[in-house]
């Protein structure tokens, strides 16, 4: 069943994207990132932290996004990861091998190093692009503020 977390890391290697068939229905996405979940203790002098005993964790995040998450995402980059922790058992070559795996439900960054965000323009599914800048436009109109100056005592 696994162990339930909300671990803060960087991620130490590129992305990886996978897209498994699923039947008739749509392919199942697989975004791996591979973290190093630090523990970091103020140091006493007050001039930083100090790594006591990280760990490395591989994280599995099944979304139908995931390819979207495997461009955005970078090695290096300060994200915050829920999940469930789990034993991942294998045996390779006759050795038993063992290893910690997250298998994530929300992988989000954190800003730590992020200079700068571009956010792509929204868009509705429910209207056609020309319907949705009409609709924009005329909402402004008329969801403007009340005028309130005559309110005010001088």
């Amino acid at each position: 069943m696994g162990t339930s977390v909300d671990w803060e890391g960087n991620i130490g290697s590129a992305p990886e994207f996978k897209e498994f068939a699923n039947g008739n229905k749509d392919p199942r996405r697989l975004l791996r990132l591979n973290v190093y979940f630090d523990n970091s203790i103020p140091k006493s002098d007050g001039t930083g932290f100090e790594d006591r005993g990280g760990f490395w964790a591989n994280v599995e995040f099944w979304h139908k996004d995931a390819e979207h998450y495997a461009n955005l995402y970078q090695k290096g980059m300060r994200v915050l990861i829920q999940g469930r922790a789990i034993i991942d058992n294998w045996t390779k070559e006759g050795k038993e091998f063992s290893a910690l795996k997250v298998q994530a439900s929300r992988v989000a960054i954190l800003p730590h190093r992020v200079e700068a965000v571009q956010l792509a323009p929204s868009q509705s599914y429910n209207q056609p692009q020309s319907d949705q800048q009409h609709t924009d436009q005329s909402s402004t109109q008329n969801n403007a503020a009340p005028d309130f100056d005559d309110d005010i005592p001088v």
